[in-house]
This record gives structure tokens, sequence and C-alpha cells, in this order.
């Protein structure tokens, strides 16, 4: 065993974990700045939602403070995204210790699967938003909403972030079956919990609970627990 794999006191563990957690913070600050040069671009990006939805409609602020949240909330936003790599490697850093020379053979793999699918997760949730307020927003033809600023882009943020998160969980279920808590099989079997757990999650994700929505996001997380299964059947070869 080699200085690196042995065990370390936990007083160790717990200085390292808080290292790891400032410098996480201080990538995402720095993001955030970056992101903060670019938050017009940025907030005319995530009105277009909105403009879509309701082309006659406006937003409206009733306090002083207002624009400027939105404004250090655009940044954040922005800062979590750009940051998601370095969260990630953080995080793979912390853990690697403990994990051993056949595990961390997918730490990269996972690491790069995990930016992909919560960045697509982001992607395709900014794509399905439109539908979702279109028909919020219309549901009275003789109203017109006019949204507060800060609660719009609180709403559209979140729901993109729950979109990007919820994209991840095929990268838990493949490390579960890596480390041998599930296999090839158990995942076949499991194919109708699957399915209908899937189906409940996006219900409480998405804002509208009208089928062409929950229908948007169910379908692709299910495709990704199929990809899932092939992925774990065909590389790790537990059937």
């Amino acid at each position: 065993m080699s200085a690196a794999d042995s065990p370390r006191p936990i007083l160790s563990h717990l200085e390292e974990l808080r290292w790891r957690l400032v410098r996480t913070a201080a990538g995402i600050a720095v993001a955030a700045g970056i992101s903060l040069v670019f938050a017009g671009r940025i907030k005319t990006i995530l009105e277009v939602p909105y403009r879509k939805a309701c082309e006659s409609c406006l937003f409206q602020t009733l306090n002083a403070t207002e624009q400027f949240s939105v404004l250090m909330r655009i940044a954040l936003f922005g800062g979590l995204i750009l940051a998601s790599p370095i969260v990630l490697y953080q995080v793979w850093a912390f853990i690697n210790p403990a994990l051993t020379n056949r595990e961390r053979k997918w730490v990269v793999p996972i690491v790069a699967s995990c930016a992909l699918l919560f960045t697509g997760g982001v992607v395709f949730g900014y794509w399905t938003l439109p539908r979702g307020l279109s028909f919020l927003l219309n549901i009275f033809e003789d109203v017109r909403t006019d949204l507060r600023m800060l609660d719009y882009f609180t709403f559209a943020m979140r729901f993109m972030l729950m979109f990007g998160l919820s994209f991840l969980y095929p990268v838990f279920l493949f490390v579960a079956a890596a480390m041998g808590v599930v296999s090839a099989e158990q995942l076949a079997r499991g194919r109708r919990w699957a399915l209908l757990i899937i189906v409940i999650v996006a219900a409480a994700i998405t804002p509208t609970g009208d089928a062409l929505t929950l229908t948007f996001l169910s379908v692709p997380l299910y495709v990704l627990y199929e990809a899932t299964y092939w992925l774990v059947r065909l590389t790790l070869h537990k059937k």
C-alpha cells in the first residue's frame, strides 16, 4: 500500500474537505464574475421563453433593489454553469483516495459525462420552458400577465437547473452498477418501476402538469435509463 492510499485521520479528511469547498466556492465566484460581464446578454437569452409565451407581456419591478437582485442571480446562475466542471473535479479529487485503481479509470469519463449531461439538461429545460409558460400565461384570454422581474428569472433559472440535475441520474446509476450495487439484469427487470418513478419526478419538476410538458421531460429521462442499461450491460458485463 502506497503512502497516498494509506488510511488518514478524520481531521485530515475534514481539512481536505474544507479546502475543496473553498476552491469550489472560488471557482464559482470567478465564473460568476465572468458571467457578470455578459449579464446583459444572458438576461436577453433568458427572456426569450417569456417573450415567446406572451409577446405583449412586460416585466415589472416593485422595489428599488429588484433589478440588482436579478443581476446577481443571473451572474450566479452563469457561474454555476461555467464552473460545473470545476465543481465536479473537486468532488472527484476528494473521493479519489478512497477509490481502487479499477474504479479510478472511470473517473474521467464519469466527470465528463456529468458535465455534458448537466449542460444538456439545462439546454433542454430552456427549450421546454416556453411551452410550459405558454400554457400558464394564457389560461384566460382576457388577462395579460406582467410578471415581476425577480419572480420570472428565479422561476426560469430554477426550472433549468432542475432539468440539469435530473439529467445526472444515469451517472449515479452507472456508478452503482460499477460498484456491484445493481446489475444489468436488475435494471432490465426494473423498467416499469423506473418509468413510474420518472413520470412522478417529471410531474414534480414541470410547472404546468400538462401532458405535453410532462412528456418532454419523461421521454428523454427514460431514454437515458435505457442507455444506462445498455452501457452497463456492454461495458461492465453484468447480466
